[in-house]
């Protein structure tokens, strides 16, 4: 799924702009101009400033700091910098995308409530590599196992490459992942390699200050590890000159201006060394807030799982003569049992999964809503993702701009915009879920070409070309279809006045053209479900045993659309072949 580019194999350790972008988010339609609500920038400015929702009260937030903007110490405007974090010690996944697309949310409403366009360069992205630091346990779901447990300890970019890939070395490899999947998505962002900015010295000069500040970092951090822990903390890890691991051994600072430090190796030998130029990294927190001081960043979102970490790193922050950036702490994604999502699990949906099954548009806007509370990531919440996605978007043309800024159609559309100001809206010939009962009616063997003969008998000029997003929904229903519902499919037999209604139906229906519309079919099964003479006591029950009988499933669509979708005459035979399983 993810494209061949130059950004993928661009540059590995350094600071990185994508060459370009495949714009996969907002999604790929032709909108009409004429049917969208034309505005102003003063108009956004405006409702953004009192918009409640999410991104715009974190935006709101970062605005009491910098309400014009940023300025640097020369008076002069400067980028507002959004940074994300990523350990590359798994592939990425799903939780390492939604932050970098829920930052972008924030700086796109940032960037609104200013008066900002992102042509306008108020503000920059950031995506940090933790590419320095040690490998401390061997993923389940990588390659050449024992090769990496022979590296453990090792630097990250450090260990060699365990993938089938021309990348120098595994965080190069998964760096390459990350970039992949960010710039297919169209993100407007730049990589940045920590083991480059240390290797390079690029951040010597904040390793000096963590030097200067080693014993005030020490009084922060020793209070609140056991005391066994305390016995070996350092703030500052050297590399072993001698086997290339990064140490978790007391330090002590020799000189903080020239950067030498004095430990004790893994063989108790004392090494006296430089701490900079690669030489050594800094213990989580502590790196944490160098970073946060050494590029200035001033915004910065985290899983609840840090929460500690980003009160201590806060403080070092301090300590070092910054501030902690604002943020927002989100809940984690959960697997379909609840457990949280683990790189080294690989329990997550992958990108990949996502887009096999649905939409770009509705990964996007199933991540969307409330941050604060936790989602689970399983193949089961594609579906209605996708519908929502579309009925969201149908709704644009109707709200005003207040609605449309909590509309998260809206903050999808601007995540790799270019400055415009209107936002449309569009609609779906076929929802998702009668794609999906559709092509489970035809079974795992169904074929696009098809599907799309169907799709005659409902679309007005059926045809993949002229509908490129429904065509790929069809992709999408086929693939979902053969991996999770046709496996498990199961249609019961009709019990007791069902297989009565179901007559019913069936002669109903034979007296119906076949362009009979869907709207005339759905009130003929209203009828029937509400006649007494079949015993349902709710049209739900009667629904109920249409879709587990028919469709095999306990949800379905609107039956009046589905039938005619299917057509009258495959509907009959499906009724026909279920009266016969209960004869």
């Amino acid at each position: 799924m993810q494209p061949s580019n130059r950004a993928a194999i661009a540059s590995l350790h350094g600071s990185h702009k994508p060459v370009r972008k495949t714009r996969r988010l907002p999604s790929r339609l032709q909108h009409n101009p004429a049917s969208a609500k034309a505005l102003g920038m003063t108009d956004l400015m405006q409702a953004a400033r009192s918009s409640k929702a999410w991104p715009f009260i974190e935006a709101q937030r970062i605005a009491k700091r910098y309400p014009d903007g940023k300025k640097g110490a020369d008076g002069n405007l400067e980028p507002v910098l959004f940074e994300t974090g990523y350990g590359p010690s798994g592939l990425p996944h799903i939780g390492t995308f939604q932050e970098v697309l829920r930052t972008t949310f924030v700086r796109r409403a940032y960037e609104a409530i200013i008066g900002a366009k992102p042509e306008d360069g108020r503000t920059r992205l950031v995506a940090f590599s933790d590419d320095m630091d040690g490998l401390r346990k061997v993923p389940d779901n990588l390659p050449n196992q024992q090769m990496l447990h022979a590296h453990l300890g090792q630097p990250l970019c450090r260990i060699p490459n365990p993938f089938d890939t021309d990348h120098e070395s595994f965080a190069a490899h998964n760096n390459a992942q990350l970039r992949a999947f960010l710039d297919q998505f169209g993100f407007d962002y730049e990589f940045v390699s920590g083991a480059q900015r240390y290797t390079s010295g690029g951040f010597d000069d904040a390793l000096r200050g963590v030097l200067r500040r080693n014993d005030a970092i020490l009084d922060i951090m020793l209070p609140t590890l056991r005391e066994e822990r305390r016995k070996t903390y350092s703030p500052i890890l050297p590399v072993s000159p001698e086997t290339g691991v990064v140490l978790q051994v007391p330090v002590e600072v020799v000189d903080a201006e020239a950067g030498t430090i004095r430990f004790q190796d893994e063989n108790d030998n004392t090494v006296e060394q430089s701490a900079l130029g690669g030489q050594a990294k800094l213990q989580w927190k502590v790196d944490w807030a160098m970073r946060w001081v050494a590029l200035g960043v001033d915004y910065e979102m985290y899983g609840k799982d840090l929460t500690d970490s980003g009160v201590q790193s806060g403080r070092i922050a301090k300590v070092l003569g910054g501030r902690k950036p604002e943020g927002l702490i989100y809940e984690l994604f959960l697997d379909e049992k609840g457990e949280k999502i683990s790189k080294s699990k690989g329990n997550g949906l992958t990108i990949e999964q996502w887009l096999t099954y649905g939409s770009d548009e509705s990964l996007g806007f199933y991540i969307f809503p409330n941050p604060k509370s936790a989602k689970q990531l399983h193949g089961g919440v594609i579906p209605r993702a996708v519908d929502d996605y579309w009925q969201f978007r149908e709704r644009l043309d109707e709200q005003s701009l207040d609605k449309q800024l909590g509309n998260p159609v809206w903050h999808l559309d601007r995540v790799t915009s270019e400055g415009s100001l209107v936002v449309t809206a569009d609609s779906l010939a076929v929802t998702y879920s009668l794609l999906l009962n559709l092509v489970g009616v035809l079974g795992a063997e169904a074929t696009r070409e098809q599907v799309w003969s169907y799709l005659a008998n409902y679309v007005p000029d059926a045809n993949p070309a002229k509908h490129p997003q429904l065509d790929e929904l069809v992709g999408n229903a086929l693939a979902y279809n053969r991996d999770f519902v046709a496996p498990t499919l199961q249609r019961r037999a009709p019990v007791g006045a069902e297989a009565d209604a179901l007559r019913a139906l069936d002669a109903r229906l034979a007296e119906m053209p076949a362009d009979t519309p869907a709207e005339d079919l759905q009130t003929i099964v209203y009828e029937i479900g509400k006649d007494e003479a079949y015993g349902f006591e709710t049209l739900r029950d009667w629904f109920r045993a249409l879709y587990e009988i028919l469709l095999g499933s306990q949800q379905g669509p609107r039956m009046g659309s589905f039938i005619a979708l299917y057509g009258i005459d495959n509907a009959r035979r499906l009724i026909g072949d279920a009266l016969t399983s209960a004869d």
